[in-house]
């Protein structure tokens, strides 16, 4: 989990601040961003542009958004920021809203980053973690909390059957506008429940963006995304799953379980 302290230094952490609507609160993070060299502030204005193109998809889970764009020459290194708001504010998410954690992340590639993604999906999927990051006192304090981790493990069916394939090895896509940010938050919590149930042996999942994703549906059994990104999306020929929460395990628990009718 150092992995992930090491993403979000002191320096790129601020606790308890104002921001007048969604796009001042992503400007602040995105200037943590830069004041910790980490970008240029024409990857903040990227990040504002991502969620004026695909809608509020970012807000990944209730109260929380996670802001982030394309790796790009804008991005001098790997690195994120924490944003926790003294008053929530709207993205216009028809279920997640109100957002008082903005959490930004700049990555120079589409690898980078996927164990902290995984990281930081398992602490926001555990509600004792999640409550005392959200009432961390000081950014030390939630530094040390962020290098702590939780793996709670049970069982589940024994073999996976998906409504309309058969047998073998299935793949599922989780997609979001970039493939690189939301996407690995919602393929982390299912790789976390496929871990529960030991069904890694036959099936795998891929992040990827929308426009990817219409092209590798026929290799896939479903998709998982948001609510945004499944409009976009349209019919693709296999079953999307829209995940309101890209952290509740419970949620994608409950979307395999209908997709396997177990």
């Amino acid at each position: 989990m150092s992995e992930l302290s090491d993403l979000i230094p002191v320096e790129a952490v601020r606790l308890d601040v104002a921001a007048p609507d969604w796009q001042a609160a992503v400007r602040l993070a995105g200037d943590l961003l830069v004041a910790t060299d980490v970008s240029t502030d024409t990857y903040t204005e990227e990040m504002l542009r991502n969620v004026e193109e695909n809608g509020p998809y970012i807000v990944i889970a209730p109260g929380f958004a996670f802001a982030h764009a394309r790796p790009s020459p804008a991005v001098r290194r790997t690195g994120m920021s924490w944003v926790r708001l003294s008053t929530p504010v709207s993205f216009g998410h028809e279920t997640n809203d109100p957002v008082h954690l903005v959490v930004a992340l700049a990555a120079q590639d589409a690898g980078a980053h996927t164990q902290a993604m995984g990281a930081l999906a398992r602490l926001l999927a555990d509600p004792d973690t999640s409550a005392a990051l959200e009432h961390a006192p000081t950014p030390q304090a939630l530094r040390r909390i962020l290098a702590g981790d939780t793996e709670p493990s049970d069982a589940g069916p024994d073999e996976p059957a998906a409504k309309g394939s058969g047998h073998g090895m299935h793949k599922i896509l989780t997609v979001c506008g970039n493939g690189v940010g939301t996407s690995l938050f919602l393929k982390s919590t299912l790789d976390k429940v496929l871990d529960r149930w030991k069904w890694g042996r036959y099936i795998t999942t891929e992040a990827t963006d929308t426009i990817s994703a219409k092209g590798k549906a026929s290799e896939a059994v479903a998709i998982m995304t948001s609510r945004e990104i499944a409009r976009t999306l349209g019919d693709v020929g296999v079953p999307v799953r829209v995940i309101e929460d890209f952290t509740s395990t419970k949620e994608v628990d409950a979307a395999m379980r209908d997709l396997y009718d177990v």
